[in-house]
């Protein structure tokens, strides 16, 4: 630093300062970062997350089987078979997704009619086998019954846009 001429150390001591002066600024404002799994962010009601099937209230599942999401998903991951039940409707028989093919698009949800498949608000589904991602339908509706009233609440927040 001898060898410096003066003008260059005041150059050098005015950056560190000025560096100094920019860390204490921040170390007093809010954190931008989260602690994540203690704490959690926002989720828009728009959010797409693990798939659900729904429910009436009543406990009869909404599935129609008209396989409209079946037909518009663009990975192919749904996968649905059908008949007729005693008082003239049909009712799925098979309802699976593979959720290692889905991209999270929400075609299907937006496809259904009564919208009995939906995107919920779970971001939390890691697993450790493959096979743990492919859904079949008594898992789908166990989904929905956990999810229901956070899924209700975001459709209901959704609905003047939609």
């Amino acid at each position: 630093m001898a060898s410096l001429g003066a003008t260059a150390r005041s150059f050098m001591l005015w950056e560190l300062l000025s560096g100094m002066k920019l860390t204490f600024s921040y170390m007093f404002k809010k954190k931008a970062t989260l602690n994540y799994p203690y704490e959690k962010g926002y989720i828009s009601p728009r959010f797409r997350g693990e798939h659900v099937l729904r429910r009436y209230a009543n406990g009869e599942e909404r599935c129609i089987a008209c396989k409209l999401c079946e037909a518009i998903c663009p990975a192919q991951a749904i996968t649905i078979e059908a008949e007729p039940r005693d008082d003239g409707s049909r009712r799925t028989t098979r309802y699976d997704i593979d959720m290692t093919k889905c991209i999270y698009c929400g075609l299907c949800q937006e496809a259904c009619p009564v919208d009995a498949i939906v995107e919920g608000p779970n971001f939390e589904f890691a697993t450790e086998t493959r096979e743990e991602l492919f859904y079949n339908k008594a898992k789908l509706l166990a989904n929905g019954d956990r999810w229901e009233v956070e899924i209700a609440a975001n459709i209901a927040a959704d609905a003047p846009y939609r």
